[in-house]
């Protein structure tokens, strides 16, 4: 079960909830070891999926059924395709991420960003990728209110990047699936920043300068 939770990034306690309340299934039994495989996994990430769309514990038990027969719950809703995975977090755990930089004025800009949402007691992150990258460059000495303005600038940047290249597909190559394409895109993307730190970092009078 540990090994389960930390896969899905949330708690043995939730895992444990979500089996009393019979959102996922039981484990496998060997005498005293239970297993769980992947199907557990997936289950925990849809239901951490449905919760960042707004619903309810209550509701997502009444798909349960739909969940037992194997369906594409995704698809049954309308949920749009994510490599990035929600991680639900305690006001402690969030703290144990950004300590002394956990401040209403924080916690309101990363909402407003649609960084966090709040499920009862829980937070909910959008993407466990980018609470571990937001979380780094704060050890590394960066203010967090400084880390979302630059997010929220980079969002700007996203958007238009995505916009480009889903027009792209869609003039050129209508037929093809663009989710399978997403990897291409991203490889671009990766690639031309890589070379612009580059170039940036050769410049005769690199410096650092305001993300502002």
């Amino acid at each position: 079960m540990a090994e389960l939770a930390k896969a899905a990034g949330i708690t043995v306690r939730t895992v444990r909830f979500y089996r009393e309340r019979g959102l996922i299934k039981p484990p496998r039994r060997e005498g005293r070891i239970a297993w769980y495989d992947d199907s557990h996994l997936e289950r925990l990430r849809t239901i951490a999926a449905l919760l960042e769309r707004g619903h309810t514990l209550n509701g997502i038990s009444e798909l349960s059924e739909a969940f037992d027969r194997g369906r594409d719950v995704a698809e049954l809703l309308g949920m749009q395709p994510t490599e990035e995975i929600p991680v639900r977090l305690s006001a402690t755990e969030l703290a144990d991420y950004f300590g002394d930089d956990v401040t209403p004025e924080n916690f309101q800009a990363a909402f407003d960003l649609g960084y966090l949402g709040v499920d009862g007691e829980d937070i909910v992150h959008i993407s466990r990728r980018l609470l571990d990258i937001s979380a780094a460059l704060v050890r590394e000495g960066i203010p967090l209110a400084e880390v979302l303005a630059a997010a929220k600038r980079v969002r700007d940047h996203a958007e238009a990047l995505a916009g480009l290249f889903t027009d792209l597909v869609a003039a050129y190559a209508p037929d093809k699936d663009i989710d399978r394409l997403r990897p291409l895109a991203k490889g671009v993307v990766e690639a031309e920043l890589s070379l612009a730190m580059d170039r940036r970092l050769d410049a005769p009078d690199a410096t650092t300068t305001s993300p502002r």
